[in-house]
C-alpha cells in the first residue's frame, strides 16, 4: 500500500521525536547510573538559573578555598580592576555551565563608549563596527543574528536590530555585570545558537556601596573635531530595616563620529570588457562619507521588597532612547560602460590599471533620521512556602519603536574627459579625473539626471509579552539536589509600515519636471567636503557635494510636495505565539569521591507563526493594495540539555555540556516577507531587482557539545582551555542568481553582473533559503588571568588575555549556510598596573580576516564577496583616584588608528578602504 505524503511526514515527526527523547533519556540515565556512587556533600551548589545574580549567590553561599574574592561577589560596586577580575572568576567557577563574564568594574573602567566595546574582551566575542563605533557582536565566529541578548534574563526589544542586538544604544552605566553563557540549560529561552549574553542591572537590596553616584565624561573625535558630553547619576538606597530597596539610574550622552570609505562596488566579470578575457574589471569607484550625530537617553530603575527571608518582590524597568542623524555624502564615478574601458594592466585576475573615456557621476547627499525607543518592564516574585519548596514567577513586557526617515538628492552629470584608475597598490589607490571642486560642471547642459528627493519612511514596532513560573523542590536524594519544573508563554511580534517619497526628474521633460531651471550649479550651493579619507591615497581629497536640505526646500518653496505613498510590498506583520514547558534535575554530590555539580533537563517549545503581508496589482513600490495574505506555520521542538562540573582538585575544574538549540528566523527591519520586484526606469541606467520573501523559512537547529578544563591558582588567577562543537541544520543563506530570461526579456546569465542580453538594463535576483545540510563548527578557546605580585618587585602588575580559534565546513557564500563575518582567529590581551591611587591599562583586540557578501555589507554588490583584512585595535585607559569618593579617568579608543579595509580577489586587490579615526575621552565621577 502506498502511504500518503501526510502520513510520511507524520511518521518522520514521530521518528525525530523518538530520537530526541532517547537522547534526553540517555543523559538522564547517565546521571541515575552515577547516583548510587554519590553521596550528599558540602560541595558548591549548582547554579541553575541564567542570571548573574544566581551565580553571585552561589559564590557567596559556597566560597572555595582558592577563590578568594568570591565573598566580594555579593558587592556590586567593587574597587579596583583586579578585584573585579576575581569576582568574575568566582562566578565562573561556581556556575555549572560554560560561561565567561565581566563585572561592573570592568564595564565602568574599560575605555568603552558602549557595552559592545567592553565585552569584546571576553573569550570568543568579536565586535563589528559601524562608523568605527562598536555596534554588534559575534560569539565563537557565528554572526550577530545568532547571539541572543537578554536584560535581567528577559528580552529587550527594538524595532531596528537589523542584524543582531544593537549594543550601541546601551550606555555602560546601565549594567552591573554581564555574562556570556555558551552552554544553555532547559530553563533558558531559545534563540542563542552562538550563546546568550545576559546584562544584569543593579538589584538594590544586594548593593552595599554608596547611595549616590554621579559622573561626567567628554568625548572628542579626531575626525569630527568636536567634543561631546555624557552625564549620569544613580541613586540606590535601602529602607525599612533593609526590607525595601530602591534604585534609579539615568544617563544622557551625545556622540559624534565620522566614517570615510573609498570602494569599488560593481565589477565586470571576465570577458565583459574588451582585452580582459580572464580578469575582473572595476565597474565604478565611489567616495562615501558618513557623519553621524547621536543623542541617547538611558534609564533603569528597580524597587525590591523582601519583608521576610522566604518572600521577595522585584520590579525592574529599563528605558532607552536613541535619536541619530546620518548625513551620507557620496560620489559615484560610473557605472561606466564596458565599451568605455581600456585595460592598461592586469595582475592576480584583476584589471588593476584602467582608463575610462567618459562616464556619469552621481553626486548624492542623503540625510537620515533614526528615532529609536525601547522600554522593558519586569516583575519577579520569589516565594518559598516551605523550606524545601520554592516558587519563581516572572511577568515581562518590552516594546521597541523605530521611526526611520531618509531623503536623498542626486545630481548626475557627465564627465566627458573620463579618468584613470590604478589599484595595483591596494594601500595607495590612484585616481585622476576632472576637478571635483568645480561646481560649474553641474550645469543645465551637462546634467543627465536628477532626483530632487528619493527616500523612504519606515514606522516599526517590536513587542514581546511573557509570563513564566518555576517550581523547585529540594530533594538531596542520591546526589539529586533539586527538581525544577516550569512553563513559559510569550508572544513576540514585529510590525512595519513602509512608505516611499520619490521625485526623479527627467531631463528630456522640462515641462513636467521644471526643477532643472531652479537649481544653480554646485559652485553656488554645494557643500565643500575636505580631508576625505584623512588625506590617504593618491586621490582628490576634496569634493563639492549637493546640499539636499537646501534643494528640497527649493522644491517646497515652488509649491511642489512629495508625499509619502504606501509601499505595500514592504509592509507586513509577524506574530509568534510560543508556549514552552521544561523540567530539570540539579545534581550536587560526588562521583568517584570527587565533588560533581550538574543539571540535566529537557525543554519543549511549540511555535505558531502568522505572517501577514500584502497582495498587490504589481510588486513595485507604487503597487496598489488588493488585500492581505496570511502564511501560517506550526512546529514543535524537543530540546534536551545537560551540564556537569567536576572538581578534580581544589584548584582544577572540568566541565562537559551538551544541548540541542533552536533559532527561529529573525524578526526585524531587514526581513523581507513578501516577494518584491523594484523597477527603476527614470535613471539613465534602468534596473530591475527581484527578491523572494522569507515568510516560509524553517527554524535553525543545532546539536552542540562543550568541554572545558579550568585551573584556578590564587585570587584572580586562572587558566582555561575549552573546546566546542556544533552541528547546524537549516541555516539560512542568501542566494543570488541570474536566470536566462525574466518577464520575456533575455538575460546574460551572469550572477554578479546580471544584465539584459542587449546590456542596457541591470538586473538583480536574490532569495533566502534554508540549507538542509548539516554544517559542522568546531573551535578552541584559551584564556588566562595572572597577577605578577609574586615575581615582580613592584606590586600591581597583571594581565588578562584569551585566544579563540574557529573552523567550519560551511559552504561558500551564496551556495549554502555560511558563517558571515567569521574570523577564524581572535585574541585580546590586557596588561595593567594599578595601586590605590593610579591605574594604567592597555587593551589589544585582534580579529583575523573574514568574508562578507551583500547580505552583511553595503560595500558588496550582488553575488560578489569581499574579504575584510585582519585588524588589531589598541585602547588605552588611565585612572586617578585621589580619594575614595572621587575618581578621574582618561583614555584613547583606537590608539593605533586602525581601520577596516577589504580586498576583492586576493590580498593584493583593492576593494575598500575606510577611516574612522581615534576617540579621546576624559571623565570624573563621585560617590557618597
Amino acid at each position: 500500500m502506498t502511504m500518503s505524503p501526510c502520513h510520511d511526514a507524520s511518521r518522520l515527526r514521530r521518528k525525530r521525536l523518538l530520537h530526541t527523547t532517547a537522547f534526553t533519556m540517555a543523559w538522564a540515565a547517565s546521571a541515575m547510573i552515577a547516583a548510587p556512587a554519590m553521596a550528599q556533600t558540602s560541595g558548591p551548589a549548582a547554579a541553575s538559573t541564567t542570571s548573574i545574580a544566581a551565580a553571585s549567590d552561589a559564590a557567596q553561599a559556597t566560597p572555595q578555598a582558592d577563590t578568594a574574592g568570591a565573598d566580594a561577589q555579593n558587592e556590586i560596586t567593587v574597587t579596583g580592576y583586579r578585584q573585579s577580575i576575581a569576582s568574575a572568576l568566582a562566578a565562573k567557577r561556581n556556575d555549572i555551565r560554560i560561561t565567561d563574564g565581566i563585572s561592573s568594574e570592568d564595564i565602568g573602567k574599560f575605555p568603552a563608549q558602549n557595552i559592545t566595546e567592553a565585552i569584546q574582551r571576553i573569550a570568543g566575542v568579536q565586535m563589528s563596527n559601524i562608523n568605527g563605533r562598536g555596534s554588534t557582536i559575534s560569539i565563537r565566529g557565528l554572526g550577530p543574528q545568532y547571539a541572543r541578548t537578554t536584560i535581567n534574563g528577559q528580552t529587550f526589544a527594538s524595532a531596528d536590530f537589523k542584524d543582531g542586538f544593537r549594543y550601541d544604544i546601551i550606555q555602560t552605566d546601565l549594567a552591573s555585570a554581564i555574562q556570556v553563557i555558551k552552554s544553555p540549560t532547559a530553563d533558558m529561552d531559545t534563540g542563542g545558537l552562538a550563546g546568550t549574553v545576559n546584562i544584569d542591572t543593579v538589584k538594590p537590596l544586594a548593593y552595599k556601596g554608596p547611595s549616590f553616584i554621579a559622573g561626567i565624561k567628554g568625548y572628542y573625535s579626531d575626525y569630527r573635531k568636536d567634543a561631546t558630553p555624557k552625564v549620569n547619576a544613580a541613586y540606590i538606597k535601602r529602607f525599612a530595616d533593609d526590607t525595601i530597596g530602591v534604585m534609579l539610574d539615568v544617563g544622557y550622552q551625545k556622540l559624534k563620529d565620522r566614517g570615510d570609505y573609498l570602494f569599488i562596488k560593481n565589477w565586470y566579470q571576465p570577458g565583459a570588457v574588451a582585452g580582459a578575457a580572464n580578469v575582473q574589471v572595476p565597474g565604478n569607484l565611489r567616495y562615501r562619507r558618513i557623519d553621524r550625530d547621536t543623542e541617547q537617553l538611558m534609564g533603569s530603575g528597580a524597587i525590591q521588597w523582601k519583608p521576610q527571608d522566604n518572600f521577595e518582590v522585584l520590579l525592574q524597568a529599563e528605558y532607552s532612547r536613541d535619536h541619530t542623524r546620518y548625513d551620507t555624502r557620496q560620489m559615484v564615478f560610473g557605472r561606466w560602460a564596458a565599451s568605455a574601458v581600456t585595460v592598461n594592466g592586469t595582475s592576480n585576475g584583476v584589471a588593476d590599471k584602467i582608463s575610462i573615456s567618459n562616464f556619469n557621476v552621481d553626486n548624492n547627499d542623503q540625510p537620515e533620521l533614526r528615532n529609536l525607543q525601547t522600554q522593558a518592564y519586569t516583575g519577579t516574585i520569589n516565594w518559598s512556602p516551605t523550606d524545601t519548596t520554592h516558587i519563581h514567577a516572572v511577568g515581562h513586557y518590552t516594546q521597541g519603536d523605530a521611526k526611520l526617515y531618509e531623503w536623498a538628492t542626486i545630481d548626475e552629470v557627465r564627465f566627458a574627459n573620463g579618468g584613470q584608475l590604478d589599484i595595483s597598490d591596494p594601500f595607495n589607490v590612484r585616481w585622476n579625473t576632472a576637478s571635483l571642486t568645480d561646481g560649474s560642471i553641474y550645469n543645465m547642459a551637462n546634467r543627465t539626471w536628477y532626483a530632487f528627493v528619493d527616500g523612504a519612511t519606515h514606522i516599526q514596532s517590536a513587542r514581546d509579552r511573557a509570563i513564566q513560573t518555576d517550581l523547585t523542590q529540594d530533594l538531596d536524594w542520591h546526589g539529586i539536589k533539586s527538581l525544577v519544573i516550569g512553563a513559559k508563554y510569550h508572544h513576540e511580534s514585529f510590525d512595519t509600515k513602509a512608505y516611499r517619497h520619490d521625485r526623479d526628474a527627467d531631463v528630456s521633460d522640462p515641462v513636467t519636471y521644471p526643477e532643472f531651471a531652479w537649481i544653480p550649479d554646485l559652485s553656488k550651493t554645494g557643500v565643500l567636503v575636505n580631508n576625505f579619507l584623512g588625506g590617504s591615497m593618491s586621490i582628490p581629497h576634496s569634493f563639492l557635494s549637493v546640499n539636499a536640505p537646501l534643494w528640497q526646500q527649493i522644491l517646497r518653496d515652488k509649491g511642489i510636495s512629495v508625499p509619502d505613498t504606501p509601499d505595500w510590498p514592504n509592509t507586513y506583520k509577524v506574530d509568534r505565539y510560543i508556549p514552552a514547558v521544561y523540567a530539570m534535575a540539579n545534581i550536587d554530590g560526588t562521583l568517584f569521591s570527587l565533588p560533581v555539580r550538574g543539571n540535566v533537563g529537557v525543554r519543549y517549545e511549540h511555535t505558531h507563526q502568522n505572517v501577514t503581508s500584502s497582495l498587490t496589482n504589481g510588486t513595485g513600490s507604487d503597487a496598489t493594495l488588493l488585500g492581505q495574505q496570511h502564511v501560517v506555520q506550526d512546529y514543535g521542538n524537543v530540546l534536551p540539555s545537560a551540564s556537569f562540573a567536576l572538581d578534580l582538585t581544589p584548584r582544577l575544574v572540568a566541565r562537559i555540556a551538551a544541548a540541542k538549540v533552536l533559532v527561529r528566523p529573525l524578526l526585524n527591519s531587514q526581513t523581507q516577507m513578501a516577494d518584491t520586484i523594484s523597477r527603476v526606469t527614470t535613471s539613465l541606467r534602468p534596473s530591475v531587482s527581484v527578491a523572494q520573501g522569507e515568510s516560509r523559512l524553517k527554524p535553525l537547529t543545532a546539536n552542540q557539545l562543550d568541554l572545558s578544563l579550568e585551573f584556578y591558582h590564587g585570587k584572580g588567577n586562572s587558566i582555561t582551555l575549552a573546546g566546542f562543537y556544533k552541528a547546524v541544520k537549516n541555516g539560512t543563506f542568501t542566494q543570488f542568481y541570474c536566470p536566462g530570461s525574466f518577464d520575456g526579456v533575455a538575460l546574460n546569465g551572469v550572477v554578479s553582473d546580471c544584465q539584459s542580453a542587449d546590456l542596457k538594463t541591470d538586473y538583480s535576483f536574490s532569495r533566502v533559503l534554508n540549507d538542509d545540510r548539516v554544517i559542522h563548527i568546531k573551535g578552541l578557546e584559551l584564556g588566562a588571568s595572572q597577577n605578577f605580585d609574586a615575581i615582580l618587585p613592584v606590586k600591581g602588575f597583571g594581565a588578562v588575555g584569551n585566544v579563540t580559534v574557529v573552523d567550519t565546513d560551511a559552504s561558500a557564500i551564496g551556495t549554502g549556510f555560511n558563517l558571515r563575518d567569521l574570523s577564524k582567529l581572535t585574541w585580546n590581551l590586557t596588561p595593567y598596573w594599578e595601586n590605590e591611587m593610579f591605574s594604567v591599562r592597555l587593551s589589544v583586540n585582534h580579529r583575523s580576516s573574514y568574508v562578507q557578501d551583500a547580505a552583511s555589507s553595503f560595500f558588496v554588490n550582488g553575488g560578489l564577496t569581499h574579504v575584510v583584512r585582519p585588524r588589531t585595535q589598541m585602547d588605552l585607559a588611565l585612572g586617578f583616584n585621589p580619594a575614595s569618593y572621587l575618581s578621574f579617568t582618561a583614555g584613547i579608543i583606537n590608539l593605533n588608528n586602525t581601520h577596516e579595509d577589504a580586498y576583492q580577489t586576493n590580498a593584493n586587490t583593492f576593494q575598500l578602504a575606510s577611516r574612522t579615526g581615534r576617540t579621546i575621552y576624559l571623565s570624573a565621577s563621585t560617590r557618597f
